[in-house]
């Protein structure tokens, strides 16, 4: 990420305003919340934890053991019954991708 110099962007009455907050120092200005995008959306880790928690609920409906599908996945029990819970809470819309 890098900077721009608020002297260079700014309006000069804008720049003053916040001088009496901070001066010389660098600062963060985030993004507008309409703007920020989901957590996982630009790796595609969101995808490949859907993936992977619809195999658990779909493991655990044909037997599978939330233990031995904790040691398959290297997940906590506790884990895995949160993603079992969760999943099956889910319309199928949902669990399909189409949030």
């Amino acid at each position: 990420m890098s900077y721009k110099r608020a002297d260079d962007i700014l309006p000069e009455d804008i720049l003053e305003i916040l001088q009496m907050y901070v001066s010389g120092e660098a600062i963060y200005v985030p993004k507008k919340k309409e703007c920020r995008k989901r957590w996982g959306s630009s790796t595609g880790v969101n995808e490949t934890l859907r993936i992977r928690n619809e195999q658990i609920l779909e493991q655990h409906r044909m037997g599978t053991s939330t233990k031995d599908l904790a040691l398959q996945y290297y997940l906590t029990e506790k884990s895995i019954q949160r993603i079992l819970r969760e999943m099956q809470m889910k319309p199928p819309m949902e669990q399909c991708g189409f949030e």
